[in-house]
């Protein structure tokens, strides 16, 4: 629930009646929500599917739900839900819309090998999906400056899209600590897909821990039967040589964040600003991430740690050797990631400037105002 739970609360506590909407709940999640004070709400949308007609059916489910809920304030996040969900408020008659580009995603990542017919045409229609429905809302955030560029260049431009720069993470639970020294532990955490970079961590844990063999590296996150990711045969073996430590799918990441000394994330994905290395920041932690726009927000180059160029492997090895080399630089940079996280990654501040920005604490009567949250295929909330 780390993903959303905390707007939800301040949501709740600013006196609104809130609805999260989603479509793979569970039993506990519901329970969850529930706890939290809010009403979850289920609809059915693919998250990766283009077929118009189920598109449609998507449309006119949360159209009907939005009217049958009384929603007086839509909120809706990823690609998908932006796009359907504020169409669907609108054409319910919700009085405030807003739209969150967390990320332009898979459709408009570019791969080493370059992009087959279909990926562009998917691109060509999301592209007038973007210019059709964003307009519809009226406030359009993107979490970096690349996104917004694009946006605009696309075509959106009333409302113009505003940088919010990151989700935040809760400090009180992502709190600092101390990074360690004594064996350097470099950690990866994010899906095992080949976009997050995963493939690039992985090599370059094979050169580096021969060359320094108490050196420890860390990888978390769910495996994928996706093509070029790594599965749980390659995973086994990985860690039966000895090249990397993979305790399984985990709950909580913040007890393995805080035995690590370095977060590690070459994504060429078209990230938003990775949630991962925010919760990294707030811990302490120096990071190695690539120069795309959504990385970069969370790197000061030299200051917390490297950038270096997506697809460039010798450029990431020499970023993680640096340390290995000059173990002090991962205190100095771990504290100025902590620095970084308090000045730009708390979620509080970040709500606060949700719910100023949008009006949505511009309430007459709170007991009046329903707001809808609308989330995609997997439950961020």
């Amino acid at each position: 629930m780390g993903f959303r739970g905390e707007l939800i609360k301040d949501l709740v506590a600013a006196g609104h009646e809130v609805f999260a909407f989603a479509t793979d709940f569970s039993p506990e999640s519901k329970a969850a929500i529930r706890k939290m004070g809010a009403h979850p709400v289920g609809y059915r949308m693919s998250q990766l599917g283009t077929n118009p007609l189920s598109d449609l059916r998507t449309l006119w489910q949360l159209k009907t739900l939005f009217k049958q809920y009384r929603i007086s304030i839509s909120f809706c996040y990823f690609l998908k839900p932006a796009i359907y969900g504020t169409l669907a408020a609108k054409l319910a008659g919700v009085p405030r819309r807003v739209a969150k580009i967390e990320g332009l995603g898979r459709v408009f990542t570019v791969h080493p090998e370059g992009d087959g017919i279909r990926k562009k045409l998917v691109r060509n229609v999301m592209v007038g999906l973007f210019r059709y429905s964003l307009p519809k809302a009226h406030k359009v955030y993107v979490l970096n400056d690349g996104d917004r560029q694009d946006l605009e260049r696309f075509g959106v431009t009333n409302p113009r899209p505003e940088v919010l720069g990151g989700i935040g993470v809760c400090l009180e639970r992502y709190y600092f600590h101390p990074p360690v020294t004594d064996t350097l532990r470099f950690i990866f955490v994010g899906r095992l897909l080949p976009e997050k970079g995963v493939r690039y961590f992985v090599e370059a844990a094979k050169a580096l821990g021969r060359r320094y063999p108490k050196a420890e590296f860390i990888l978390l996150g769910a495996p994928d039967a996706k093509r070029g990711s790594i599965g749980r045969a390659e995973l086994k073996e990985l860690v039966d040589q000895g090249v990397v430590t993979y305790p399984g799918v985990v709950k909580d990441v913040t007890p393995w964040l805080a035995r690590s000394s370095v977060f590690v994330l070459p994504s060429y994905y078209r990230e938003g600003v990775p949630r991962s290395t925010q919760e990294a920041l707030a811990m302490g932690r120096a990071v190695i991430t690539t120069s795309l726009p959504g990385c970069r927000k969370t790197v000061r180059d030299g200051v917390n740690g490297f950038l270096v160029p997506p697809h460039d492997q010798e450029a990431l090895e020499a970023a993680m050797l640096k340390f290995l080399r000059e173990p002090e630089l991962v205190v100095a940079m771990g504290r100025e990631s902590f620095n970084l996280a308090q000045e730009h990654f708390d979620v509080r501040k970040i709500n606060r400037r949700i719910l100023r920005d949008t009006g949505i604490t511009d309430v007459v009567d709170a007991d009046e105002e329903n707001v809808a949250e609308a989330g995609g295929d997997r439950l961020r909330a």
